[in-house]
């Protein structure tokens, strides 16, 4: 249950507001002094708090300025029976949240708890995210390739610019985005995802704007949109190249207006999110292909960041591979192996059609199956994924012509759905033939994800 705490020194605001915020499920607690409601905030852990401005011990301006200086990240939404522009001014630039006049609003009140609560949970998830994935953040190669995208990511991160990451799936695509927002200067907001492949299209400016109550069937409450929850940091659009038209033409304009407006509302809203996208897809292709549109590619093509495969820069192999060993060994209580140059030499060699994300799999595979100090070439042949072979292997290996046709269909199948990260309905289309029947050929062959 989240949780909110009111300051305020009339007590039968406390009161009432509490009545209201119960009544949406929250767990609330409330203080009259404003120096308890600053120890509070420092030691306690609240999703969202509303604080007033006039109390007889201390300021709500002041008592925000020590909670933040003590630690506290909480989302404040002061609140004032002096709704001046002064005031809410300067509640912004003290780092609140929102500002709301007295008399209460029963709505604008239940709104703006609503979103900081999501603003301090999707805070949580990005520190959870950022702890969980400290190791592998840092964009690791020796090649001038990776020097660049460092080099680039240094000279852009810090400004608004928008960014278009291009590269094949699990080349790292989501690290540079993670990396350009953690060097920026909104660092400290929201770091917000979408993925826009995984959407379904008539879902997806939902996601995006949010909705109003009853903007359409299923619309019981109204739902804050990513857009939204960005404000302030970073909004990350993975796999745009996959959005609708529809979709396209009104992030466009949200890109433009910097407002956007929710499925069903008329109000405007204004964000202030630095758009960094990505895709896989050729967007040029896309665009002649009338998929795509091209004012929207060039809004968010101002500063384009190719991620080159992992197979046309083998020299990053031994280092990224050390670093995923270190990592993983820690995660599964073992010693990180070392890579005998026999073992890099193999590593080097193969294809990688799942680029990083594949190599990373087969560490941990190592790390679990080999749990040796020293990996050699032997020791890791059989990891290496079936595709990988030659012709002349699988001829070697097969008995029949019959046999030989059912290896090679299956390294086929096996190298399209890494290649289209895993998704079956992908790599189907793909290989012209019906998910159902890719089902049907993946369960025949005992074929399935992180067991290649």
């Amino acid at each position: 249950m989240e949780r909110v705490l009111i300051v305020d020194d009339e007590r039968d605001i406390c009161e009432s507001v509490a009545m209201i915020l119960e009544d949406e499920d929250y767990e609330v607690d409330s203080t009259t002094r404003g120096l308890e409601g600053v120890e509070r905030l420092i030691e306690g852990d609240y999703d969202a708090a509303l604080l007033d401005i006039q109390m007889p011990d201390i300021d709500g301006f002041e008592a925000l300025e020590r909670a933040k200086k003590g630690g506290s990240e909480t989302a404040v939404i002061i609140i004032s029976a002096y709704g001046n522009v002064e005031n809410a001014v300067k509640a912004t630039r003290l780092g609140a949240f929102d500002f709301i006049e007295k008399p209460i609003d029963r709505d604008k009140l239940i709104i703006s708890v609503r979103n900081a609560a999501e603003r301090s949970r999707l805070r949580r998830e990005n520190e959870e995210i950022r702890r969980a994935v400290e190791p592998e953040r840092r964009i690791l190669g020796v090649s001038d390739a990776m020097k660049q995208i460092r080099e680039m990511i240094e000279k852009v991160a810090d400004t608004d610019a928008g960014v278009l990451v291009t590269g094949e799936n699990g080349v790292g695509k989501e690290l540079v985005a993670r990396a350009l927002h953690h060097k920026s200067s909104r660092r400290d907001r929201p770091f917000v995802e979408v993925n826009c492949a995984a959407i379904p299209s008539e879902l997806i400016e939902s996601e995006l704007f949010g909705h109003e109550k009853g903007s359409f069937t299923g619309a019981v409450k109204q739902r804050v949109g990513k857009f939204e929850l960005a404000d302030g940091g970073t909004l990350f659009l993975d796999e745009i190249g996959d959005m609708s038209q529809q979709a396209q033409a009104k992030v466009l304009r949200a890109l433009e207006d910097k407002s956007i407006t929710r499925v069903g509302g008329s109000k405007k809203i204004e964000v202030d999110a630095r758009i960094v996208a990505a895709t896989n897809k050729d967007l040029e292709a896309e665009i002649e292909a009338k998929n795509f549109r091209e004012d929207l590619f060039h809004r968010l093509n101002v500063i384009p960041v190719f991620v080159p495969p992992l197979r046309e820069r083998p020299e990053d192999i031994p280092v990224i591979a050390e670093a995923f060993a270190n990592e993983l060994a820690e995660r599964h209580k073992k010693n990180p192996p070392v890579f005998a140059e026999s073992a890099v030499k193999l590593l080097q060699s193969l294809k990688w059609t799942g680029n990083v994300r594949e190599l990373r799999n087969i560490v941990e595979r190592i790390i679990i199956l080999v749990n040796k100090e020293v990996a050699t070439s032997e020791d890791i042949k059989f990891l290496a994924p079936s595709e990988k072979f030659s012709i002349d292997d699988l001829i070697e290996e097969s008995e029949s012509f019959q046999q030989f046709k059912e290896k090679a269909e299956r390294a086929f199948i096996v190298m399209q759905l890494e290649k289209h990260g895993w998704n079956v309905s992908r790599a189907a289309e793909a290989m012209d033939i019906q998910r159902s029947h890719l089902y049907t050929k993946m369960k025949k062959y005992e074929i399935e994800k992180g067991a290649e």
